[in-house]
Formats: structure tokens, sequence, C-alpha cells
């Protein structure tokens, strides 16, 4: 009977030694995957990466030492470092999932004032139970984390009690550290490499980003000249012109294979409302000088002339007097126009660009049926634009127009039907209800983006080619340029900054200038960069006079190397 009991108690401590060794590796595998997961593109999931975290080492280390003086590790802190591990496990999401949905890194003191913006935005596009969802899972998920990595760290403090397992830790936190250096001193870092990088030093290089702007805030740093802008405008007699940003329409709408082949058809639709209304097109491409967001960026880039690619400088640039490419046409006669439909609040940075009228949501009256955030279609603008500007008086001044359009916006549903009754786009009801209640339905699909990419660029292509049609006047110079690319997921891995650029007019004095300085005739951009966003708004002005010496020298830009 003795017998049959020990061998119960053998058995039963046999068991309970088993599930701790399970636990602690349970343990430390999730406390290491919390900080060394990585993305699975073009998603927003993760998968485990089989790195190592130096952190994790480093703690392990300190506790070691802690129990080796004291009983015990206290609840407390046992909480504190669960929170740490939640922190980096979110630190680590951002890292690795922002470049591969957005196509670059996260920017904390960029990025931290439009999330409630993105976050409204989300809201409308997304189901009501969806939206309710992701918040509830979030709350859940964080709470979980949490919970798991407490858990984690109770189970490695008790196993750290016993001698052998402080020392067998010890060891390995310090092979983990001497892996790590040698790893990222090495000559050539491996392409898989076995050690993760720190999240602390994530977190160091944002907080550093937060710091060095708010200490840069008042302080006059220095920005480049503005460079010459003059012209004439002898090669435009007086002509509309008209600038069009088209959000999102990047390089990749070219060079990936199946998005050309798909939008093939609406860039046919608009070359031969170019030909049949007697003009021409010629094409290039610029960099832009921001990547799946931050519009604003190329706005600013192409009518100031001045390179700017981050937020503060912008600003900073935007409380200063500086020439703009307006302010030429200005000087000729011009009224300036910003069609911003995508603008909902006061915009009192609207003053550096010196519009005569900004007509924004509220200014623009659209009665019609919303679609997503953004809810007016960039049909509506234009169409409303005829009656707000162009039609009403035969004598007015000539027009300079910025209109930065809204619905290719991500996550680019739901896309409007095309009305090609463009009389009806004013009126109450400007949609048949079956194409309305199709549109309408629309969702995004957020693990694949593509087709909901190419069918608002298919909008916006048709968009363009029913106007030039309602347009049949030699008077009006349309100059369409992609603000930036789409995002990573769409867009893909390292894709390039450059964006196409069409002008298109009935004038041959300026389009034979964009020619000769690179431009090539039709839709298709030739493949090399013409140069920078903010480089073509002094190009287009020197191709807005009739050439001469003096303005041959700096009618063309010129590419950085």
């Amino acid at each position: 009977m003795h017998r049959s009991i020990e061998f119960a108690d053998r058995r039963t401590s046999s068991a309970a030694l088993l599930w701790r060794v399970v636990a602690v590796a349970a343990a430390l595998w999730l406390l290491n995957a919390l900080v060394t997961f990585h993305n699975v593109w073009p998603t927003a999931f993760i998968r485990p990466a089989g790195e190592l975290s130096i952190e994790l080492a480093g703690i392990l280390l300190l506790m070691s030492a802690w129990l080796q003086v004291r009983n015990a590790v206290p609840r407390r802190m046992l909480g504190v470092l669960a929170v740490l591990f939640v922190l980096g496990a979110i630190g680590r999401y951002a890292e690795v999932t922002a470049p591969a949905l957005y196509g670059r890194e996260v920017n904390l003191y960029w990025d931290l004032p439009h999330m409630s913006s993105v976050a409204a935005m989300l809201s409308r596009v997304a189901a009501p139970w969806l939206v309710a969802l992701i918040v509830v899972a979030a709350v859940a998920g964080l709470a979980l984390l949490y919970y798991a990595a407490f858990w984690s760290w109770r189970q490695i403090a008790g196993a750290l009690q016993f001698p052998l397992m402080r020392a067998a830790a010890s060891v390995a936190a310090i092979m983990v550290f001497i892996g790590f250096t040698l790893e990222n001193t090495a000559a050539e870092r491996p392409r898989i490499p076995r050690y993760s990088m720190p999240i602390g030093k994530t977190y160091g290089q944002q907080f550093a980003k937060v710091g060095a702007a708010w200490l840069e805030r008042g302080t006059v740093r220095q920005l480049p000249p503005s460079p010459a802008l003059e012209s004439t405008l002898s090669a435009i007699d007086r002509s509309d012109v008209m600038v069009v940003f088209v959000e999102s329409y990047g390089r990749v709408a070219y060079d990936n294979p199946d998005f050309f082949a798909t939008l093939a058809p609406a860039r046919a639709e608009l070359a031969a409302a170019v030909s049949d209304t007697g003009r021409t097109v010629v094409s290039g491409y610029v960099e832009s000088p921001t990547f799946g967001g931050g519009s604003w960026l190329a706005h600013l880039n192409f009518l100031s002339g001045i390179e700017v690619k981050d937020s503060s400088r912008a600003q900073l640039l935007m409380t200063q007097s500086r020439r703009l490419f307006g302010d030429v046409l200005a000087e000729h006669g011009y009224r300036r126009v910003g069609l911003m439909p995508g603008l909902k609040m006061d915009w009192p940075e609207g003053v550096f660009y010196h519009f005569d009228r900004i007509y924004d949501d509220r200014a623009l009256e659209y009665q019609g049926p919303a679609f997503g955030w953004w809810r007016i279609p960039d049909q509506f603008s234009l169409a409303k634009l005829e009656t707000l500007e162009v039609a009403p008086r035969t004598d007015r001044k000539p027009l300079f127009v910025v209109f930065p359009t809204i619905t290719t916006h991500t996550p680019f549903r739901p896309t409007p039907p095309y009305q090609p009754d463009w009389s009806r786009m004013l009126a109450a009801e400007p949609f048949d209800e079956a194409p309305l209640h199709e549109s309408l339905s629309q969702r995004p699909e957020w693990t694949n983006l593509a087709p909901s990419y190419t069918d608002a660029l298919t909008y916006s292509l048709q968009t363009f080619a029913g106007y030039l049609r309602t347009q049949r006047r030699d008077d009006l110079i349309i100059v369409i340029i992609g603000d930036h690319q789409p995002p990573a997921m769409v867009s893909g891995v390292d894709a390039s900054w450059d964006v196409p650029v069409h002008v298109i007019s009935s004038n041959p004095a300026v389009l034979d200038t964009l020619t000769h300085c690179g431009f090539v005739p039709g839709l298709i951009p030739a493949p090399k960069r013409l140069g920078g966003m903010y480089q073509l708004g002094p190009a287009l002005l020197s191709a807005f006079e009739v050439p001469t010496d003096a303005s041959r020298s700096r009618t063309c830009m010129r590419a950085d190397p």
C-alpha cells in the first residue's frame, strides 16, 4: 500500500515537473514572440519570426540577479513587466506593419494628429458591426496580451527560484548578448537575422523625433530660397489652367502588369476624349515628396517650387511669405480658385496659398448620396465648378484652379458610379437606383485592396474623359498629377515614389516645349523620371511662355542622380 502511494506521488511529482518545464518554455516563447514577430505582406497579419529578443535576455539576467539576493519577485514588478511587453508588442506591430501597409515608417509627431480623422474615415467606410467588432477585439486583445504576459513572467519568476535555473538563464542570456553583438558588428548582416532589433530602439527613435520636433518649434530653421517663379504666359493667351492632384495615382498603375491591363479601357476612353476634342496629351513621371498619404506635401512642393518632405519643415514654410505658382498667374489677371471637396474643417494654412476663393465640403453644397468618409464624388465637384466659376460670365477672369481629388482615397470604396449625363450631377438624385445601390453596397477588401484601387482609378479616368467632352474649348489647359503612390499594401514592397503627370491642351507651343524637356506624347509616360515634384511648377511656367534664349535655360527639370 505504501509503495503504491509512493509510486503515485512520484508520478504526480514527475507530471508537475513536466508541466512546469512546458509552462516555462511556453512563457519564454510567448514573451520572445511578442517583440520579434514579422508582418505577412500585404496584410495586417503577423507571423512568428524565430528571432531572439535581447530585451528578454536582459530582463532574465536582471531577474536572476534579483532572485540571487531576494526571495521572490514582487507581483507589482511582474505587472510592470507585462505592461512593458504589451507596449513592446504594440511598438513592434507598428514598426513592421506600417511599412507593409502604408509604405513608410510611422512618425508619431506627424501621424498621431491624423489618427482621429483616419478612425472617423474608416468608421464611415466600414460596416457599423465591423467597427464595433474591431473595437471590442482590440480591447479584448490587449487584455488577453496583458494576462498572457503576466502569466508568462509569473512562470519564469517561479522557475528562477531554483539556483540551477538561474544559472542556466544567465548563461543563455549572456550568449544572446554575445550573438547579438557579433551579428550587428559584422561587416555584413545575415539575410535572415537570428536576433531581433530591440523594441526600445523603435520607441527611442520615435521619442527622439517628437523631441526634436518640439525643440525646433518656433526656432528659425534654414529653408531653401524660392525658385525664380516667372513667366510672361505669352504662350497660353489667358487660357484657364486647372491643376488636378489625383489621390493615390502612382506609378504602380503602369508598372504593375495587372493594373496596367485593367486600366487599359479607361485610359483608352480618356485618350479618345483628348483626341475627339482636338487636344493632345503629353506625359512623364516626377518624384513625389510623400508616399501612401500626406497629399498636402505634394501640393506644397508643386505650388511653392521648394522641396520639403516632412511636416515640420512644411509647416514652417507655410508661416512664411513666399512667391507661389498661382501668384505668377494672378499677376496676369488670373483668379485663383481652390476646389477642395475633402476639406471638412477650418483651414487657416490656406492663407499661405493666396486663393481668391476656396470651395470646401460645405461651400460645394452637395446634397446627393454620401460615398464613404469623403462623401462627394469628384464628378460632382467638376460639374459644380462649371456653375460656380466657368459659366456665369463671359467676361470673367481666366481661372487658375487647384483640385485635389478625393474619390481615389484609401480604402477606395465605395466608388461612385460614373454618370454620363453630367447635367444630372447637380440634381437631388444624380444616379439611377440600380448603379447607386451597387456602388453603396461595396465594402473594402482589407486584405486585397487592388480591385478597389483599379475600380476607383477607372472612375477617375472616366470622369476626366467626360469632363473634357463637356469642355469643348481651346482656352483650357489641364495638368493631371498623381499626388503620391497608394499605400504599400497596393503598390508593393520597395515601390518608387514616382507619380505620373499628364498635360492636356490644344496649345502646340506648350506641348512642344514639354516634349523638348522629356515628356512623351500619349498617356503612358517614358520610364525615366523627369525630376522632383517641386521642379514641375517652374517647368510648367516656363512652358507657358514663348521660348526665348533666357527661358530655355530654366524650362526643363533635372532628375536627381
